[in-house]
Formats: C-alpha cells, structure tokens, sequence
C-alpha cells in the first residue's frame, strides 16, 4: 500500500515523495525511493526518521561503497600495483568514470553522492538501529552488465561512460527530481530494456531481486522489538521492482543471494580466438621458415615489430614513462609465452613503480578524471589508462601482425 503523499498531516518534505510500504513475514517495510543527487532526498530520508520509529535501516550500499562513504579517505589506502595484479584496472576505471559522473551533478548542486544513503546511515547510528547494506557487490554488477552484452554493445557501453564523464551540460535539478515519478521511471526503463534487455537485468532487474533476497535474509535473522519495521532507502528506479518481489519472491534468501552474487562464467570464443590468432601466426612463421630462412626471419621481425610497436604506441599515448614505454614494447611480443599477464598490466606496473602515485594525486583524481587533460596529468589514473591503451595497442599489432605476415606467404 502507497503512502498517501497528498496527506496534509504528512511533512513539506514527505510530500510528493515516491514511498510504498510492504508487510512480508510479519515485517513492515516503508521503502523510500530517492535519487542520489538530490537535496529533497536527504531531507526525506530525515523527515522519515523524525516521523516514525523503525526496528533496522537498510541502505543501497555494498559494503565497498558504504566504506567509502564512512571513510573518505578510503581511495587514498588503494593498492595500485594489487589492483593491476589482479586484473581490477578495467574495473576500477569504470568505477571511476561512474563516480565521477556522480560528482559533477553533485558539484553542480553542492550535495554529495549519496548523501541521502549516508543521512541514513547517520540517522541509524543516532538511534542505536543496525543498518542493512543490501545491494550488490559494485564490482559483481559490472562485471555482471560487461559479460551480458555482446562484443559490440561493449563498445557502446564503454562510449556512454566516456561520454557521462567529459559531457559538460548541465542538468536541471528538476530533471532529477522527476525521475522519483514513478510513471516516468518505468516508461524509461521499459525504453531502456528494449534496447539492452540483458543491460537492464544486471543492472536493475538483478539487484531488485538481490536487495529483496538480502532484506528477507537480514530480516530473518534479526532480533525484533515490538514494531517490527525497517526502512528501506533505495534509488526510485529500484522501488516498483524492489516492492512487487518483497510480495512474492518465494526462493530461500539466501541460495538466492549467492545465486545472483557469483560472476557468470566468461565467454570463451574470445580467448579461443586469440589462442587461434596466435597459433596460426606462429604456425605461418613456421611455415615461412620453412620456405625460406630469410621470409621465416622477416615474419618474426614483422611480429615482433608490430606488436612491440603498437604496445608502445599505447603507453606514448597515455603518456607512459620511457621505462613504461619500453616495457611495453618488450611484453606484447612475448604475450604468448606469459599467458594470462597482459603487457598492460607490466607496463602499467612499471609506470606505477616509476612515478609513484602521490598524496595529491589520491586527493584530486575524482576531480582530475572528470577532464580529458587530468587523464594524463593524474599519475594514478596515468597509469590506468596506460593498462587500458597499452592492452589495447597489444591486439591491434597481433591482428596487424598476423595480416602482414599471412599477405607475404601467399
């Protein structure tokens, strides 16, 4: 059942808000749909805890995100040379880019992202209530939304985070509010999962069934005073969704948690492909020695010199280190005897090593990557996009190397 909104008893800043309430397994939940640039949302979430008594508070938050709320100085103890080593640089760079979106609608209103998840947390803490954190792991999401399009979607997907970051028009912040009008948000969903649907099911319709699993799971375990009754603080593009599976989701919460928390295995076309590629190069180069010494000899210079070239063509462009540039050039030619050490990632190590990220860099690098120029000018987000470029000028050689050198033989 809605909250009636247009109840003169109610609050100025409880009016007009997006708020559904839930009774599931003898809990009340009121679910508060809020966006997370926005003033009016923080003002509810406050006017809520000022207006009714609640058991427990859940929040969207994983808890990495939820850390870096509480802790702002969180960015500044990461580990750069781990986050390359575990193969994270894509992910943290797409983290980001997502973030610093984020920060340039809360520049331009002067309120923080997620301000209204942390007047939650705030308020819980007051009160002495425990706070749920609900969503998703972020990474889980992303990797989860990359794996579920195809190849050239991904390409698609990678331009819109570009664009999110170097776009410079402002938004109305009415704009933001209207999308706590549930008409309009479903109207926009539906648009969007008709374009992508396997987008719009990681990134929407997974974690309403994952935030709904883990309420019922946290509700299970809790121990209750009289009202049983949580507050749940959730984006509105969460709520329909969120409130129609607390009615009717019927799996164990918690088999239905871990389902929807594990990584879907990787499509394994592309690496077949390249293992392919790779194969028929040497397997050419072989064949070319075998024709003629001096065509065998030319084949394996052509490998070496387009794929060094183009590796280290991506380091210069990120503006890598000299000593990044030549590691570079040394790793992608020998990609095939290392696998599963991408030359961006030694590259990008020895530029980490080399320039090491500084105090200011941690402290500007959400401002700096929300310009082209601060890209380069960051040493820690240098050294990311070195990663990205130098894997990338890494399989351009490999396919350019492989056409040269099949054109030669025949």
């Amino acid at each position: 059942m809605s909250l009636d909104a247009t109840t003169d008893t109610l609050p100025p800043a409880l009016q007009g808000q997006p708020i559904e309430r839930v009774v599931r397994d003898g809990v009340e939940y009121v679910v508060l749909g809020t966006a997370h640039v926005s003033r009016a949302s923080v003002e509810a979430v406050d006017a809520l805890l000022a207006q009714e008594s609640f058991d427990a508070i859940a929040v969207e938050l994983c808890a990495s995100r939820a850390q870096g709320m509480r802790d702002p100085e969180a960015l500044k103890k990461m580990d750069l040379f781990q986050v390359i080593r575990q193969g994270k640089a894509g992910m943290v760079a797409a983290s980001l880019v997502l973030s610093s979106f984020q920060k340039r609608l809360a520049d331009q209103y002067g309120i923080q992202p997620g301000a209204e998840m942390k007047a939650a947390m705030d308020g819980a803490e007051l009160r002495g209530l425990p706070v749920w954190l609900v969503d998703r792991d972020v990474g889980t999401t992303l990797k989860r939304a990359w794996r579920s399009v195809g190849f050239w979607q991904r390409f698609g997907l990678m331009g819109g985070l570009l664009a999110s970051v170097f776009e410079r028009e402002e938004i109305e912040e009415k704009e933001i509010e209207k999308l706590k009008q549930g008409d309009m948000l479903e109207s926009a969903f539906s648009e969007f999962a008709s374009e992508s649907e396997p987008l719009y099911r990681s990134l929407i319709g997974e974690r309403d069934a994952y935030m709904t699993a883990r309420l019922r799971e946290e509700a299970a375990q809790a121990r209750f005073g009289e009202h049983r009754r949580v507050l749940v603080v959730i984006g509105a593009g969460h709520l329909k969704g969120l409130c129609e599976l607390l009615r009717r989701q019927q799996e164990d919460p918690t088999a239905k948690a871990a389902e929807l928390a594990q990584l879907p295995p990787k499509a394994r076309w592309p690496k077949w492909l390249a293992i392919g590629l790779v194969l028929a190069v040497f397997v050419a180069i072989g064949f070319a020695f075998h024709r003629n010494t001096a065509l065998g000899a030319q084949a394996l210079r052509d490998w070496v010199l387009f794929t060094a070239g183009f590796a280290a063509l991506g380091a210069v462009i990120a503006g890598g280190h000299p000593l990044s540039i030549l590691a570079a050039a040394i790793a992608a030619p020998i990609k095939p005897f290392r696998p599963g050490i991408p030359s961006g990632a030694i590259s990008a190590m020895t530029e980490a090593w080399v320039r090491k990220p500084r105090v200011a860099d941690f402290d500007t690098l959400r401002d700096d990557i929300g310009h082209w120029s601060g890209w380069w000018k960051n040493r820690i987000a240098r050294t990311l996009l070195n990663f990205l470029l130098v894997c990338l000028g890494t399989i351009v050689g490999e396919y350019s190397a492989g056409i040269h050198i099949f054109k030669s033989l025949f």
